[in-house]
């Protein structure tokens, strides 16, 4: 099939390398423009265009969609499909019906829930045991086509999203090229998307890093894993910023929200429900990342410490 794609970020790589490797034609990739990355702001291609100039496929790069010639470059190469993957960008109708079969999208939840721009994190914030990855026929809507394919997975209970990210980004390029794949023989009967259980996962945010050790083990547990890699959970100790990176949930107590229970090698801390939490991953403000029982040789939390107390 000849292809227009549009993606920007890593999650999107697996899904245009997996066409150019099957045999599709990439006539061209549209992503968004190279931004300013690090301390030192040096203009950074997005990982898309890189794959993309690594194949030489002509890469389109509009600051906006709208008063830009996009449909012109795509009508040019007569697609039969346009695939967008995490592009960030709303596609109008005329770009959306400029080709063939239209427009499609990998979405990486299980639609109609976790639309919007962060499923993979809140779907782990939420504490889901399954996800998966829709393969949505684009509308003007947001996330609202019809569902031509999905595939489902398993979430792991100590899964981060970051984990996460990584298995739906290899997932959604197996499922994509099976789809193309019915799409071409005539094998798909997409399915209107029901307008019950929906959830807007919305874009995730430094306001929601600051654990509340009132709340459950279980929630804890989930802000841990859905905030990976980035903003990261975060609590105080001593009077200093403690970013969380990994936990896993352990016994049961009586003790204070927040209390420290043991010391040795990992830190386990008390929650809301009477269950306990053992960091085993952490971070004071402006050092490295650390396993617990490194981090305890040269910092000491004694046991009878209580996290978030200064805040």
């Amino acid at each position: 099939m000849n292809i227009v794609f549009m993606g920007t970020p890593d999650f999107a790589v697996p899904c245009l390398k997996k066409l150019i490797e099957s045999g599709h034609n990439v006539c061209c990739v549209f992503t968004q423009p190279d931004k300013p990355v690090g301390r030192k702001q040096i203009l950074t291609p997005p990982p898309v265009k890189e794959l993309a100039i690594k194949y030489d496929i002509p890469v389109f790069q509009p600051e906006k969609i709208k008063g830009s010639n996009a449909l012109e470059i795509i009508e040019s190469f007569n697609p039969d499909i346009n695939i967008v993957v995490a592009y960030g960008k709303i596609l109008p109708k005329e770009i959306l019906d400029s080709a063939k079969f239209g427009s499609i999208n990998v979405h990486a939840s299980l639609l109609p829930k976790y639309r919007g721009a962060a499923p993979i994190q809140w779907a782990v914030l939420n504490g889901e045991e399954k996800t998966g990855v829709s393969i949505m026929q684009m509308d003007e809507g947001l996330d609202t086509g019809d569902i031509l394919y999905v595939e489902e997975t398993q979430i792991g209970e100590n899964e981060t999203s970051a984990e996460l990210f990584d298995r739906l980004s290899e997932i959604g390029a197996e499922t994509l090229i099976k789809t193309l794949t019915m799409l071409e023989n005539g094998e798909l009967s997409p399915k209107k998307q029901p307008d019950a259980d929906t959830f807007y996962a919305s874009m995730i945010d430094k306001s929601m890093c600051e654990i509340d050790w009132n709340d459950s083990a279980d929630h804890i547990h989930n802000k841990v894993r859905g905030l990976q890699t980035w903003p990261v959970a975060s609590t105080t100790v001593n009077n200093k910023k403690l970013k969380i990176h990994k936990t896993v949930i352990s016994g049961k107590t009586s003790d204070k929200a927040g209390k420290v229970v043991d010391n040795n090698g990992v830190l386990t801390v008390c929650c809301g429900d009477g269950k306990c939490l053992d960091i085993l991953e952490l971070q004071l403000d402006g050092k490295k990342r650390m396993d617990t029982k490194s981090f305890l040789q040269g910092n000491k939390i004694e046991i009878g410490s209580v996290l978030g107390d200064e805040l």
